[in-house]
């Protein structure tokens, strides 16, 4: 599917999944303090590539991405968005999710079989894409932007472990859901990724 094959349906979809992923992603703006914060957005993110599709899904996030780097407050830590965003050390997480919306769109193509093992694998697929964008985006903008001298395991203290046991319970609710709504929606755009 082009850009220009997309329907007045899809971009609904497209901009109601941009427009979840900015619900959950201030719903957690408060409760801050670390730096890579706590939040629902990748259960948003796996549901957009689950029922979306892979491109779909992925543009969804993009779009959610471009309007915080437009400088909507959309994203859950300060400046909570502009292009300076990018100097962030959660920015890489952000583009990981588009890659974790495609990554598991492209799992599930096809879904409307899909068993239980093929929903859990891309689930897992797109966590996996998430960390492994956004936690080489964290060591560089620590140890080569902020000047602070951060190693690996000092990353995955600070970006994974306090983060991925709830990250896997998110893909195992997105897989539900997707398995559960999945099978009785059409693919939007009537295509498969």
């Amino acid at each position: 599917m082009t850009l220009s094959k997309i329907t007045p349906r899809d971009m609904v979809l497209v901009a109601l999944f941009a427009a979840l992923a900015t619900a959950a992603a201030l719903l957690f703006r408060f409760f801050g303090g670390m730096i890579v914060p706590f939040s629902l957005v990748p259960f948003v993110v796996l549901l957009a590539g689950g029922l979306l599709g892979a491109k779909l899904g992925a543009l969804s996030m993009a779009v959610y991405v471009l309007m915080g780097l437009l400088g909507i407050p959309v994203f859950e830590k300060a400046p909570f968005g502009g292009p300076a965003y990018v100097f962030s050390p959660t920015f890489g997480f952000l583009l990981g999710f588009i890659a974790a919306a495609y990554v598991t769109g492209l799992v599930l193509q096809g879904r409307e079989d899909a068993g239980p093992v093929r929903i859990s694998l891309a689930m897992l697929a797109g966590v996996a894409v998430i960390y492994a964008v956004g936690l080489p985006y964290l060591y560089m903008i620590l140890n080569f932007y902020l000047g602070k001298s951060v190693d690996v395991p000092g990353v995955l203290m600070i970006g994974f472990v306090p983060f991925i046991g709830f990250d896997l319970l998110k893909a195992l609710a997105a897989g539900a859901l997707v398995r559960a709504v999945g099978a009785r929606l059409p693919r939007a755009g009537g295509q498969q990724a």
